[in-house]
């Protein structure tokens, strides 16, 4: 109304007023009256933003190569932004010119420049391998770029996706890749192979040395053995030896013994005849007659018969006839009886 509008921006935009070609206000997220005859109202979006680009480079060894990816930026000083491009609203935020799309064109030809500078440098299988280092390379180019630099933006990453041959060298690579990778399953057969060999050998030796430390062992129990049986053999040995000289110092006592009794026997002996000659000696010198006569029984009849015949038969020589009657001998006989 009268020229008077009214308009507010989100804090993620910076805005710039201008009026009469002087700045009136500027910063992030206002909302203000103003007058549109003489306003120009400036809107500088400052998240950041990303896009993707695809590259058709030709690597050192003349094998084109598509690269893809992703960069990431922000406007890191939207004033220095506004002196170049030009970011005029109108009274609905509208841009009236898509400067906002030169700024992507502008960073991916500093990013192409870029990519194309370190393909050329590397084969075609260092380019499929070396994502990172491309990677790297790219993001330190922008950031070093004077156009990014004359521009206040910041590239906050660089994202390489992938580096893709033509198909047809894709197939020699995917066959190339197949063989080796057919050799590298045929090596791996082979050592792992190799390494159960090895591993069979480790167990035989592992086995054979048991069993020597086994033998070993057996050999030490039969020395050990043997040393017992020697040592047992040796104590029965002196145990034989204990008891026979036990026996022998008994056998040695047994004869001391016998040799004491046999002597005292021999002196009881000695006394029993020195008594007994002494006792017989009165006797020795008479007549056995008188002995006969004297004893207890010379007055036995039949004693005294007897006496007789005995008589008769010392001096039978000088008897001619000798004639005893049986009633003679039956008297005797009953006499005794």
């Amino acid at each position: 109304m009268f020229g008077i509008s009214y308009i507010k921006f989100d804090s993620m935009n910076y805005v710039i007023h201008y009026k009469n070609g002087k700045v009136k206000r500027e910063g992030r997220g206002l909302s203000f009256f103003y007058f549109t005859p003489n306003s120009s109202i400036v809107s500088i979006p400052i998240q950041s933003d990303d896009f993707q680009f695809v590259f058709h480079e030709t690597t050192k060894d003349y094998q084109e190569v598509t690269l893809q990816g992703q960069i990431t930026y922000k406007i890191q000083h939207p004033k220095q932004l506004a002196e170049t491009l030009d970011f005029t609203v109108n009274h609905k935020k509208q841009y009236l010119k898509n400067d906002y799309e030169k700024i992507q064109q502008r960073i991916i030809n500093e990013a192409q420049t870029a990519s194309a500078g370190i393909i050329q440098r590397l084969s075609l299988k260092d380019a499929l391998r070396k994502l990172d280092e491309i990677e790297n390379e790219i993001f330190n180019s922008l950031q070093t770029s004077k156009t990014v630099q004359m521009l206040g933006l910041e590239i906050l990453s660089v994202n390489v996706l992938g580096v893709t041959p033509n198909p047809e060298m894709a197939r020699a690579l995917e066959a190339q890749t197949r063989e080796s990778l057919q050799k590298e399953a045929d090596q791996a057969i082979y050592e792992r192979r190799n390494f159960a060999v090895e591993q069979e050998r480790m167990i035989k030796e592992s086995e054979l040395n048991t069993e020597i430390a086994v033998e070993e062992k057996q050999k030490q129990i039969v020395e050990k053995k043997m040393e017992t049986d020697v040592v047992k053999q040796e104590n029965e040995q002196v145990l034989q030896e204990m008891e026979m000289a036990s026996s022998i110092s008994l056998e040695e006592k047994r004869k001391e013994l016998i040799d004491i009794k046999v002597t005292n026997e021999k002196k009881e002996a000695d006394v029993k005849e020195y008594v007994l000659n002494a006792s017989l000696k009165p006797y020795k010198e008479l007549d056995w007659k008188i002995l006969m006569a004297i004893s207890n029984t010379g007055n036995d009849p039949s004693n005294n018969i007897a006496l007789a015949f005995r008589e008769l038969a010392e001096n039978a020589e000088k008897i001619g006839n000798l004639n005893i009657s049986p009633e003679l001998l039956e008297s005797i006989m009953k006499n005794k009886s």
